[in-house]
């Protein structure tokens, strides 16, 4: 069928052909790295994590861009108030903390959320502070094109003249004039209250370092044309996709459309919006008290739990998060990683990877249907077992070859790599113990020794391990001692 997916400027599902044959070039919205990462921005990162590792997997070579945004009224705002506000300093405000001081170690924040989830580093992840130059150089040319201005109050201002661009408003299908004011400056030096900001002159409050020289007077970037520039700084003025969160959609992704083209690049051919994450059905606030963060969730289960959780949804859609949610992913993921403990025993050599299931291909070959694929991987996993109890090694073989696969297709894998080595090595002593234990129990059920098998359980019980009888074999766990 070939790659297809849903680009929000047409509203419609398409065939994907890359502009270069055989490579892809992404772009997606980073953090903006104000405060510590909330979890819509790590399912945001799984979501283009898992469709760089299947257009791989098909055979592409893909150029991944993520961006930094460290410079922003809300990163000079907390950084103020770490210098103003009569407060106990704390890890989320440390005292006199400067801007730049802010930004980078909420950027290590972030880096550490990603990599703790099996998120692999983009080709390039640059920083809006490194690229002034390209910002200007695109400023000038949409002035010169007539669709920018400099502030009529006389200011450092410059602003994106939104009626000069009759393609304004394509990304969401809207009219200008049904729009609602850009709030990202006074609307005094604006010819329209809709013009959104280039370039945003220095103000008195403004902390030290913050501003840069310019044409127009000293001043910084306005929000959107710093994605612009490094977009075409790093994938050139025509790339195959460009993504983030669905709320990036407006103001962010539109405007960003708009000056690129009214520059004259034709910028991305496919537009990609991941959903948000809810909490029971309601939208996450911290006012409302029903939110739960990246860390929050690593501490109530495992990586690679966390990483099923935020990846198992259809991108597109809504992933709503419910306090059982974390329990019901690991439970998957153990089901699979039984299966696949107990076929690599068969085997004297780690078996290697190869190819995914036809209907693995078709399910992720449309609009990247995650739900689909898992689907066929699960399907696999108790053929698998099947295969196993029937002794039928070859067919064992195979299943695991798939699932193996499958499995780094979509990085669930690559969590747990993630983890500290003591632990791994822990971890893997006691799945020695365990499935030991285990091999004894089918052994005696076999003999029919049902006080046997049952005196095993009782100890693993006893232990803290959990053991399941299912359709797709013997599963064990830890027993959540919370």
């Amino acid at each position: 069928m070939g790659q297809r997916f849903y680009d929000t400027a047409t509203g419609a599902i398409r065939d994907f052909t890359p502009i270069n044959p055989g490579e892809v070039s992404i772009y997606y919205c980073g953090a903006t790295v104000q405060g510590r990462p909330h979890v819509g921005h790590i399912r945001s990162a799984v979501v283009f994590d898992i469709l760089v590792r299947w257009l791989e997997y098909a055979g592409y070579k893909v150029t991944l861009v993520r961006n930094v945004t460290d410079i922003d009224d809300k990163i000079l705002s907390r950084s103020a108030e770490s210098f103003e506000r009569d407060f106990v300093a704390s890890e989320d405000y440390p005292a006199e903390e400067p801007w730049w001081a802010l930004a980078y170690r909420f950027e290590n924040a972030f880096a550490d959320a990603y990599a703790a989830v099996g998120v692999r580093r983009p080709t390039y992840e640059p920083r809006a502070t490194g690229h002034i130059p390209e910002m200007q150089k695109i400023i000038q040319r949409l002035i010169d094109a007539g669709h920018a201005y400099q502030a009529l109050d006389g200011s450092a201002d410059v602003y994106f003249d939104v009626k000069s661009w009759p393609e304004y408003g394509a990304l969401t299908r809207q009219s200008v004039d049904n729009m609602q004011d850009a709030d990202d400056a006074p609307p005094r030096g604006k010819k329209d209250p809709r013009d959104f900001a280039l370039w945003k002159s220095k103000q008195d409050s403004d902390p030290a370092g913050a501003s840069w020289d310019s044409p127009w007077g000293e001043g910084r970037p306005g929000w959107h044309i710093e994605c612009s520039a490094m977009a075409t700084k790093y994938l050139g003025s025509h790339f195959d996709i460009h993504g983030g969160g669905l709320d990036l959609r407006f103001p962010h992704h539109e405007n960003e459309l708009a000056q690129s083209t009214a520059a004259g690049d034709h910028f991305a051919n496919f537009w990609l919006h991941n959903g948000m994450v809810t909490y029971e059905g309601d939208k996450m606030s911290k006012s409302v008290g029903n939110t739960v963060s990246p860390e929050e969730m690593l501490s109530m289960a495992r990586p690679g739990a966390v990483r099923y959780f935020l990846g198992q949804a259809h991108y597109r859609s809504q992933l709503d998060y419910h306090p059982s949610a974390l329990q019901e992913a690991n439970s998957a993921l153990e089901r699979i990683e039984a299966f696949q403990t107990r076929a690599a025993k068969l085997f004297d050599e780690p078996v290697s990877l190869g190819t995914v299931p036809d209907a693995f291909v078709t399910a992720m070959e449309d609009d990247l249907n995650v739900p689909e694929a898992l689907a066929v991987l699960h399907a696999t996993v108790r053929a698998g077992n099947s295969a196993l109890d029937a002794q039928e090694t070859e067919a064992v073989k195979q299943h695991l070859i798939q699932v193996n696969t499958m499995v780094e297709v979509l990085g669930l894998n690559s969590a747990e790599a993630s983890d500290g080595s003591a632990d791994t090595e822990a971890q893997r002593a006691l799945e020695a113990l365990v499935e030991t234990q285990i091999a004894a129990r089918a052994q005696a059920r076999a003999e029919r020794d049902w006080e046997t098998a049952d005196a095993i359980r009782d100890q693993l019980t006893a232990a803290g391990i959990v053991v399941e009888d299912g359709a797709d074999g013997v599963t064990w766990s830890v027993a959540d001692q919370t």
